[in-house]
């Protein structure tokens, strides 16, 4: 019982700091676009935040093995709580100040989400494959659930109370998250690995080397059209208001969040002993494929981009979550306990790499050439991504 509770405390932490995660990039984006940056300037915002996602993922794992998932969890919060307050104060807003600061706001969501991710495969015997990927499931489904409230959190309140109140409010609701757990958690979540030294910190398996590339192209493919693209095309092209974008990124998010919970059910998996393998992430891989490809041939044929947009958006969310739960259970299947934090710190930075590209090409390939061609871009990276995943691992 002290393990659960434990656990589901790491996973309250985790929930608290998703909402003020999904707040704060809504806020970015609609702000900056509001105050005129393009495209580009609105990528290279958050350009830091996924470049230092890849460091903490990677180096992450290390210092959890060393000092603990409790460390770990802490200084996310703390950062974060700093990050919110530091991009309150408007009158440094800059690129360059803005970029530094997202760079700590990504430090923290990773320390956070790895704390608790390698926390559950402490929990559940090896035996029960189909318990982890429910577990595995559910977390990460209400994670990004919550992001999505998040997404609507941040518009709604850029509107009606303003981009410094906005975040003097997600600062303190943060902190007060931050004390509730200092309370509530145990001097220590993991047995630590004293002797984990920097070699450590790639791994040597080939079947988390595989799983890993695959990671990169899946959620490249998600932001190269996602994160700058759709929220500047809605605003600029379907003159779209602030709270609509934040209301239909939200609603996006909080489907697909409901997917990957219910993930485990809809594939049919309902014995303990029963999970996904490689040949379902396969699998799914290539239908998602036909979801940007199917959004790309309707732009060309004239329909109208409201419900291109619209349509292309229900039908990637939910097969883009089932793809990301199994992938989110295979990294903790494949890896071993006392190397836990390591191997998802690795994989993990991974698909902080995949997204930090596909941010970058979102705008880019945006105001070079149009939202379409990011869709295109999508499709492209989800044909990696079904590739490297006929090589993964099956049972």
């Amino acid at each position: 019982m002290t393990s659960i509770k434990n656990y589901a405390t790491v996973t309250a932490a985790y929930w608290g700091f998703t909402l003020t995660d999904g707040a704060l990039r809504m806020l970015v984006v609609l702000y900056f676009h509001q105050l005129g940056y393009s495209a580009i300037e609105i990528a290279f915002l958050f350009l830091f935040y996924e470049f230092f996602g890849v460091v903490t993922n990677l180096v992450g794992g290390w210092l959890a093995a060393r000092f603990g998932l409790n460390k770990t969890l802490f200084s996310g919060l703390a950062l974060q709580v700093l990050a919110l307050y530091l991009l309150s104060l408007e009158s440094y807003l800059s690129v360059p100040y803005v970029m530094a600061v997202q760079a700590l706001s990504g430090i923290a969501k990773d320390l956070n989400k790895m704390s608790a991710k390698s926390s559950l495969k402490l929990l559940v015997p090896d035996k029960a494959q189909g318990q982890l990927f429910k577990w595995v499931s559910i977390l990460t489904g209400s994670k990004n659930t919550l992001k999505g409230v998040g997404f609507f959190l941040g518009g709604f309140l850029l509107t009606v109370a303003g981009y410094h109140q906005t975040l003097i409010i997600l600062a303190a609701g943060l902190a007060l998250v931050g004390i509730l757990c200092f309370v509530l958690l145990p001097s220590d979540l993991q047995a630590k690995k004293s002797k984990a030294k920097f070699k450590h910190l790639f791994s040597k398996s080939q079947k988390i080397n595989r799983l890993s590339a695959a990671r990169f192209f899946l959620f490249g493919a998600r932001d190269i059209w996602f994160v700058v693209a759709l929220p500047v095309f809605l605003q600029a092209s379907l003159s779209w208001g602030h709270a609509q974008v934040g209301t239909l990124m939200a609603a996006w998010v909080i489907l697909y969040g409901f997917i990957q919970s219910s993930t485990p059910r809809m594939l049919g998996f309902k014995q303990p002993e029963h999970a996904p393998d490689g040949n379902t992430a396969a699998l799914f891989a290539s239908i998602l494929f036909l979801a940007p490809l199917t959004m790309v041939v309707a732009s060309f044929l004239g329909l109208p981009m409201t419900w291109v947009v619209i349509g292309g958006l229900l039908v990637f969310a939910v097969i883009f979550a089932m793809n990301s739960a199994i992938h989110s259970f295979l990294i903790l299947a494949y890896s071993t306990q006392k190397d836990v934090s390591l191997d998802v710190g690795f994989y993990y930075m991974s698909n902080a790499a995949g997204r930090l590209i596909g941010t970058l090409l979102s705008g880019i390939i945006y105001q070079q050439f149009g939202f379409v061609a990011c869709i295109a871009g999508s499709a492209l990276m989800i044909g990696i991504c079904s590739l490297i995943s006929t090589q993964l691992e099956k049972y």
